[in-house]
């Protein structure tokens, strides 16, 4: 099974949908599922979860607040293959994200180079690179305020119309 760990950001999905809407023209593929990604794991055995999982429960943090802030691009302006939003402040996200790896170790590589970041779309392709980022850098985002109360395990299952999720198991905050 393919699992990952993240911060579920569904409460503001539709928030996150008219921000969409508001992506300039691009060979996109727009997210479905809004989060920030702590750690992603890949595929593992069944038997294995059930260790991430026990694992993941000896982390303790407190329920904490984060807003969104502007909108992003990775890897480059030059290569753009991903359009985000990020959060401030960004130093309790950082910490959890820490958590993760340390919990996980040895099991899994720390994660080099965390971004927290909620992805809107993967770019496929852009004719003008220019425009498309003149306009994106034109969509304001609200800094909507969201409450970080848990963390999950999440399987992805990959599929032709796009990766179905679903909880594992759901963490919360002490």
């Amino acid at each position: 099974m393919r699992l990952f760990i993240a911060v579920d950001f569904s409460e503001l999905k539709n928030y996150f949908l008219n921000l969409q809407k508001l992506l300039p023209d691009a060979k996109l593929s727009l997210a479905k599922s809004f989060h920030i990604t702590l750690k992603f794991i890949g595929e593992v055995p069944p038997d294995r979860a059930e260790n991430i999982a026990k694992r993941l429960k000896t982390i303790k943090f407190g329920q904490f607040a984060v807003f969104l802030d502007s909108i992003g691009v990775f890897p480059s302006e030059n290569s753009i293959r991903v359009v985000w939003i990020g959060v401030k402040p960004e130093g309790k996200i950082f910490e959890l994200q820490k958590q993760v790896d340390d919990a996980l170790f040895p099991l899994f590589k720390e994660e080099k180079g965390f971004n927290a970041h909620i992805t809107l779309a993967r770019v496929k392709h852009i004719d003008d690179k220019k425009g498309f980022l003149e306009r994106l850098n034109n969509i304001e985002v609200d800094a909507e305020k969201i409450e970080v109360r848990d963390f999950k395990l999440i399987k992805s299952t990959l599929t032709p119309k796009g990766a179905i999720y679903e909880d594992m198991a759901v963490f919360n905050s002490q």
